[in-house]
């Protein structure tokens, strides 16, 4: 009987105490870590590019491609547009981000002549593009295989324009160019210097070394990953290499570009690793984060931009090609490529938090486009 008495004693005081501690165990559940207010991007197997809003993680529109299955999205300067190029790598969509929709779409292969491009870079009013393509012209017993071009290409007509001349008439297997903000300019990356043509008749005037390196004793410096989707027009972030001639070994660091300037920062970090990391940087350009990845041996890497350093490494359990972008208000990054889910980890902690599903398997880069508002934080789900 003391036995029974007991327990239905104890059983009682458990459920008298049970509505505090549930109203406890509530207010003591912690919020979630937003990404913030923005608007991600990203293209899917489905033919589609799928749009999430950041605060809630939740699917909020498609923009069904006439293309097909997009390879790359390249954003317009102005940030207005995309470019969609498809995964054959001959038709490109015109994107409007704001309206959601297709503004133009064009096949750029004829008859037995195809067209692959490999690079897009639009003009700053886009109203044409410069493309690096080679051509595969189908004949009775072969292929036969153009040369690398890169030519402009007028949207409103559909027709190509001028081809834009190899600097030293060296041609590459890729380039790296961009179209100064004022749209008066056109450089080209070489491997010492920049060629600086002018694009009312495509001729040379000037070659700037972006090169040569800021002191006596020191190696040429390289372009590494950039990420410039944060960056004003004219200038584009990375983390960049630089041959260190007196000990044979080679070092990164965090180069910033200025066209206008015609300027280069260049600042080392230390030794290149194995494999060296990817680099993203946030919208508020102090920090930067990246992956270095190798089957077996993954880690993320914070940069701090200011300081110019290595603030943070952590190994972690990878998965096979990853990319990484920042989130709007720079407390979480998430990693993608390869399957339908983006990670969402904690960027001072570099902890994983949780996961996104897509509606299907990523072919593109992903895009984090920030709000105009504050952002709220969401409760944990």
């Amino acid at each position: 009987m003391r036995r029974i008495l007991a327990s239905a004693a104890v059983v009682a005081t458990a459920f008298l105490a049970a509505p505090a501690l549930q109203g406890q165990g509530r207010a003591a559940k912690p919020p979630m870590l937003s990404g913030g207010n923005g608007t991600m991007y990203i293209g899917t197997y489905k033919g589609e590019i799928e749009i999430y809003d950041e605060a809630t993680e939740k699917l909020t529109g498609t923009i069904k491609l006439k293309v097909g299955i997009p390879r790359s999205l390249t954003p317009s300067p102005d940030r207005t547009r995309f470019y969609a190029l498809d995964s054959r790598f001959e038709q490109i969509e015109v994107i409007d981000i704001k309206t959601r929709t297709s503004l133009d779409s064009f096949k750029l292969s004829s008859g037995n002549k195809n067209i692959r491009i490999n690079s897009i870079q639009a003009s700053p009013d886009n109203k044409y593009l410069i493309l690096f393509y080679r051509t595969a012209t189908k004949l009775v017993d072969r292929w036969e295989i153009g040369p690398p071009t890169i030519q402009q290409y007028d949207l409103a007509t559909h027709q190509f324009g001028r081809v834009i001349p190899w600097p030293k008439g060296e041609e590459r297997e890729s380039v790296i160019l961009r179209i100064g903000p004022d749209g008066k300019h056109i450089f080209i990356f070489g491997p010492e210097e920049v060629t600086v043509l002018e694009t009312a008749n495509l001729t040379e005037v000037e070659a700037w070394p972006y090169g040569a390196p800021p002191e006596d004793g020191m190696g040429r410096i390289n372009l590494g990953p950039v990420h410039d989707f944060y960056d004003a027009p004219g200038t584009f972030t990375g983390l960049f290499t630089m041959q260190d001639p007196g000990r044979a070994r080679r070092l990164m660091g965090i180069g910033h570009v200025d066209l206008n300037a015609r300027k280069l920062e260049f600042h080392p970090l230390g030794p290149v690793p194995g494999v060296p990391p990817s680099f993203a940087q946030a919208p508020d350009h102090k920090k930067a984060y990246g992956i270095s990845q190798e089957i077996g041996d993954y880690e993320f890497w914070t940069f701090d931009l200011e300081k110019h350093a290595v603030e943070k490494r952590t190994r972690v359990e990878g998965r096979p090609r990853m990319g990484i972008r920042v989130s709007s208000n720079g407390k979480v990054f998430y990693v993608y490529v390869a399957g339908a889910t983006l990670d969402v980890y904690d960027t001072a902690t570099h902890k994983y938090l949780r996961t996104i599903w897509l509606g299907g398997d990523q072919t593109t880069e992903l895009f984090v486009v920030p709000g105009t508002t504050p952002a709220t934080t969401t409760a944990a789900r």
